[in-house]
């Protein structure tokens, strides 16, 4: 079994290479005797539209059933409908079986027992149960039961958002992923004009990758919304946890972008509200917060690193960059790409502002997007710690909750070591053009010092 498997926040590899049926059935094994062992008796189990996530779905529900577990299977759907299934049903895990956005020849899983996912230690226990064979035993095997979740997802989301004019027209690109299925129908159903884009499933991504954070794959989205004067333009990853969104004049909204927007609402309601960025966002978005009252708090990118601190500090609303949006307020505190496109189609038909001049008051900056800087595995955290020490000792004030990040009167700068590949991540932002080239300029400095000191 490849241990490069196991990641900082899921379980991923290539098919028929690292996730064999052979290994599959062991991650079974190793869940359900985690689940077992913690009290529980049964776990939800959905999987996303590759072919071989059918197949990986009868190899880990026999390792599950083989401890005990009863699976509820609740088959083709967005990785946020298995974790509302966690949060709705009485069981005791969770297993969604996807590749996100990642290229067809890859899947994984992200799992958890009780009603989050597993993170750092806990995907290190399960990798160490595995490889010790320390499974628990069942004489009577679990069953498998197949559950319609999708018709309480709706029921949920119709009774609990409050759309007000009716007839707004959206355009909604699921990259051929699992999304669309579900959000046409129910948008449709809520009286909204959608125009679909590319929302027929196909694990093969035919017309472009399902990662919204990459400007290249939202051309299709923007030139639609442009073509037939929508109001708003909302992209979907491969497995629907991560959202984009196209303004009605055409622009990219990024996450920190959305998080001002949505915090701004959340703190009507929420007054004080604790809500959490990730490293890589605005300090745009951070100011925005506190001057509406809000508590920002800063934590580490990686969503199930993100949902354990909104826990910590009771927060309302938490979100990254890569489009991940966290509502705890009036929901269960996972991602959910679908629900949050129904709390801002919420927002949109209660203003008569555009989309576009909600967000005209923020201060206007000059960033770079997500740069990477190859690496090794084993020399990224190192090469990190020392860009740390460099930036500290020269005076600069840090951040240092996830990687580096340098702040200044007027930007910032950000250095930290991707959790799921041998790469740096580095990110400007700045007033002006000519303070992010400075900015930049510090940063690239740093890391080719740390570098040459480590070895890398």
């Amino acid at each position: 079994m490849n241990a490069h498997i196991f990641r900082e926040y899921d379980i991923r590899g290539l098919v028929d290479k690292d996730l064999t049926i052979e290994v599959v059935e062991l991650l079974g094994l190793g869940l359900g005797t985690m689940i077992r062992r913690k009290g529980g008796t049964s776990i939800v189990v959905g999987r996303d539209c590759r072919e071989s996530s059918t197949r990986f779905r009868d190899a880990l529900a026999k390792g599950l059933t083989a401890t005990g577990l009863d699976v509820y299977d609740v088959g083709v759907v967005p990785t946020p409908l298995t974790y509302f299934a966690a949060n709705t049903l009485p069981v005791d895990g969770l297993a969604m079986i996807t590749g996100s956005h990642n290229p067809k020849e890859f899947n994984g899983f992200k799992i958890g027992a009780g009603k989050t996912t597993f993170h750092g230690p806990e995907i290190k226990e399960l990798r160490r149960l595995i490889e010790a064979k320390d499974f628990a035993t069942s004489s009577k095997p679990g069953k498998v039961t197949p559950y319609d979740i999708i018709t309480p997802y709706n029921h949920f989301i119709r009774q609990t958002v409050k759309v007000g004019r009716k007839g707004m027209k959206i355009v909604i690109d699921a990259g051929n992923g699992t999304g669309g299925a579900i959000a046409v129908p129910l948008f449709e159903s809520m009286g909204f004009d959608v125009v679909p884009l590319f929302c027929e499933m196909d694990a093969d991504f035919p017309n472009h990758h399902p990662d919204p954070t990459v400007v290249e794959n939202l051309q299709d989205l923007i030139k639609k919304v442009k073509e037939v004067k929508a109001e708003v333009g909302i992209a979907y990853d491969g497995d629907s946890d991560r959202i984009g969104v196209i303004d009605d004049q055409g622009n990219v909204l990024w996450g920190d972008q959305l998080m001002v927007l949505f915090s701004r609402y959340v703190l009507k309601e929420s007054p004080g509200a604790a809500i959490i960025g990730e490293v890589k966002c605005s300090y745009t978005m951070y100011d925005d917060i506190a001057k509406h009252g809000g508590k920002p708090i800063m934590w580490k990118a990686g969503h199930s690193l993100i949902k354990s601190k909104m826990k910590e500090e009771h927060a309302e609303l938490a979100g990254e960059m890569s489009g991940h949006i966290f509502f705890k307020h009036r929901y269960f505190g996972f991602d959910d790409a679908v629900y949050a496109s129904a709390r801002l189609l919420e927002i949109l038909t209660h203003e008569k502002q555009s989309m576009s001049q909600l967000l005209s008051d923020v201060p206007k900056t000059f960033a770079s997007p997500e740069l990477r800087f190859d690496t090794t595995e084993e020399k990224k955290f190192a090469m990190v710690k020392r860009a740390t020490e460099i930036l500290r000792d020269a005076g600069h004030k840090v951040v240092d909750v996830d990687g580096v990040r340098v702040t200044f009167e007027d930007g910032w700068g950000l250095i930290r070591a991707s959790n799921t590949q041998p790469i740096l991540v580095l990110r400007y932002e700045a007033s002006t053009e000519a303070r992010v080239k400075e900015i930049q300029a510090l940063i690239e400095k740093t890391v080719a010092q740390a570098q040459k000191e480590v070895g890398a």
